[in-house]
C-alpha cells in the first residue's frame, strides 16, 4: 500500500538513536538517586555518630574514646565529601544525558515531519491523478456517446 520512503530509513534510525538515549537517560537517572540516597544515608550516619558522641560526653568520656570518635567522624566527613563529589559527578552525567535525548528526539521528531510532508504531497499528487483519470473517462464515455447517440 504505502510505500516505503528513503526517509523512512532516516527515521528509524533516529527512533533506534533516540530509545537508546531514553535507555541511557534512565540509567544515568537510577545512578544519579543512587548516589544522592548514599549521601543522605552518610549524613544521617554521621549525625546519628555526632549526637551518640554527645550523649557521651554529658556522661562523661575518656580522652581516648573522645579521640577515636572525633577520628571516626573525619572520617565520615571525608566520605561524605567524596560522595557530594560523586553526586555531582552524577547530576552532570545526568543533564548531558538529558540533552542528548533532547537531540535525538529533536532530531526524530524533525525527520517524522519531512515524512509526513512527503506523504502528504504524495497523497495530494495521487489525488490529482484519480481526478485527472476521471475527468478523462468522463469526458471519453461523454464523447464516446455523442459519437455513438445509440450507446
Amino acid at each position: 500500500m504505502a510505500q516505503k520512503l528513503p526517509l523512512d530509513t532516516l527515521t528509524d534510525l533516529a527512533r533506534t538513536q533516540t530509545d537508546d538515549a531514553a535507555r541511557r537517560l534512565g540509567a544515568l537517572q537510577s545512578a544519579q538517586l543512587s548516589s544522592s540516597q548514599k549521601l543522605d544515608l552518610l549524613l544521617q550516619y554521621r549525625q546519628d555518630y555526632y549526637d551518640q558522641l554527645h550523649a557521651l560526653m554529658n556522661t562523661g568520656l575518656p580522652t581516648a574514646k573522645w579521640r577515636n570518635y572525633q577520628a571516626f567522624l573525619g572520617t565520615l566527613d571525608g566520605a561524605i565529601e567524596q560522595q557530594r563529589a560523586i553526586v555531582a559527578q552524577a547530576a552532570s552525567r545526568l543533564d548531558h544525558g538529558r540533552a542528548d535525548w533532547q537531540h535525538h528526539k529533536r532530531r526524530l521528531n524533525s525527520f517524522d515531519t519531512l515524512a509526513e510532508r512527503v506523504r502528504r504531497q504524495e497523497m495530494l499528487a495521487q489525488a490529482k491523478r484519480d481526478q485527472r483519470d476521471s475527468d478523462e473517462r468522463a469526458a471519453r464515455k461523454f464523447f464516446d456517446r455523442a459519437a455513438n447517440p445509440t450507446l
